[in-house]
């Protein structure tokens, strides 16, 4: 089985501490939808919806996903977007 990520680019998401009465969000991106694991896309969307159904009662309409490595997990880093970033980015 291999595993998927599945995302929209519908939807905002806002900074932290952002004012919530203000209409316009703060930045437009990707939504994580999920990830679920299948024998190929399609089998792997379904296996997403049978994991939550309540999927199916969000506004979202069009999902796209992206494959996964085999040791997606392993290659997991963090990064921090402070007032140390750039001596981070020197360090790298």
């Amino acid at each position: 089985m291999k595993c998927y990520i599945f995302l929209t680019l519908e939807g905002y998401t806002f900074q932290p501490e952002s004012n919530f009465n203000v209409m316009e969000p703060d930045i437009e991106n990707l939504q994580v939808i999920g990830f679920a694991s299948g024998l190929n896309q399609e089998d792997a969307f379904k296996n997403l919806l049978e994991e939550d159904e309540s999927l199916l009662e969000t506004k979202f309409n069009e999902v796209f996903c992206y494959r996964l490595s085999d040791s997606y997990e392993d290659s997991k880093r963090y990064f921090y977007l402070s007032q140390n970033a750039k001596k981070q980015l020197l360090t790298l």
